[in-house]
């Protein structure tokens, strides 16, 4: 272990990471309403003397964006400080027992963005001429659309970037592609004791789902290639009638090497059948999002600093992919090589549940500095 990253690792301070984590995620910043936490890591990252830009994304709205070291810089850590929002206001705050933090974010991802900003302190710790070349960004929006990563995007690509997004500590070079498909079936209003003169939107929406769950395309296997949830339904209500109209909303999550074009296209032709096949069916799709997913070269310089610096850390280095949707597949498509990697798991995260331990927080931040330290960018 290089001189540099021991002074790093010792300045790293977990009482003081443990103290930005709970307040982080106590201070409620669901998508569109991240002002507040910005301000609160405004604050600490100016008191290292490092310039801190606000980088506005819209009214009230800005990424925080900051470098150290001689050169630009070829790797960020990056993290988005939005949240889904709250399942109850009055109970998304921290709690702390047993070395394991719950609460609103704390795995998706304010223990990833903890951990970064952890990072950023130890090493801003070390002189100026000893600092590595190296950003930190941290983004609004993520959970929504991705703005706030498309709007540094416009700037500036580095070429390799590190989202800290919950994988439970398990590195992912490679990720899943991500589509969006909205569904609405119209029927015809009746009162609800005469069903059979009317048309019933919820009953041509079950139909429409059934025909696509049925589909080749979807057949299960030990790797399966798609992922398929449905994610919403919703039916006009209006007193004791049968329903007029159904909308649902399809996520389907598909492998990295799956071209969401041919899934399409694919989707399609199964629609055609179902309008052939359900009688009386009037039905409106629209494809309202799609990402491809991307597979890394894992011969890289990151991926070698990972396989020194986890055995000294007691951590098993498994490489996986990444199942969900990140601001990684706007950073790929942009030119950069994402490295996504964070504490926590996708398990829990978006849920009551959600959950990670300062233990896996702290390790985060070692990992990091590694990685920010790492021979082949310095």
């Amino acid at each position: 272990m290089s001189k540099r990253l021991e002074q790093v690792w010792a300045a790293i301070d977990p009482e003081r990471l443990r103290r930005t984590l709970l307040e982080m995620i106590d201070i409620y910043s669901p998508s569109g309403k991240e002002e507040d936490i910005q301000l609160y890591l405004e604050e600490i990252l100016a008191a290292t003397g490092i310039p801190v830009q606000r980088q506005e994304v819209e009214e009230e709205r800005f990424n925080l964006v900051a470098r150290m070291g001689p050169e630009p810089p070829l790797l960020y850590l990056v993290g988005h400080v939005d949240t889904v929002a709250a399942w109850d206001i009055e109970d998304y705050a921290a709690k702390e027992k047993w070395g394991v933090v719950r609460g609103l974010g704390s795995a998706d991802m304010k223990g990833g963005c903890a951990a970064m900003v952890e990072t950023w302190l130890a090493l801003a710790s070390l002189p100026e001429a000893e600092r590595p070349s190296v950003g930190l960004l941290l983004v609004v929006g993520e959970e929504e659309n991705g703005d706030g990563s498309a709007r540094f995007l416009e700037q500036e690509c580095p070429a390799w970037v590190v989202i800290g997004e919950p994988t439970s500590l398990l590195p992912a070079f490679s990720h899943f592609g991500y589509m969006e498909i909205a569904l609405t079936t119209q029927g015809r209003r009746i009162h609800s004791s005469l069903p059979e003169l009317g048309h019933n939107a919820i009953e041509s929406m079950l139909r429409v789902l059934l025909q696509i769950e049925r589909a080749t395309l979807f057949d299960s296997t030990e790797e399966p290639k798609l992922i398929y949830s449905i994610r919403e339904m919703s039916s006009s209500r209006a007193g004791f009638v049968v329903p007029d109209r159904c909308e649902a909303m399809i996520d389907l999550h598909l492998s990295p090497d799956t071209d969401p074009a041919r899934v399409r296209q694919e989707l399609e032709k199964i629609l055609v059948k179902t309008r052939r096949a359900i009688k009386g069916l009037q039905l409106e799709v629209s494809f309202d999002f799609e990402s491809g997913g991307y597979q890394l070269d894992r011969n890289n310089p990151l991926s070698v600093t990972l396989e020194e610096v986890f055995p000294r850390l007691n951590l098993p280095l498994e490489f996986v992919p990444f199942r969900s949707h990140s601001d990684g597949n706007l950073f790929f498509q942009a030119g950069s090589k994402p490295l996504i990697l964070g504490p926590g798991s996708l398990e829990t995260a978006h849920t009551a549940e959600e959950q990670t331990s300062l233990a896996e927080v702290e390790a985060a931040a070692r990992v990091y500095a590694a990685l920010a330290l790492g021979e082949g960018f310095q």
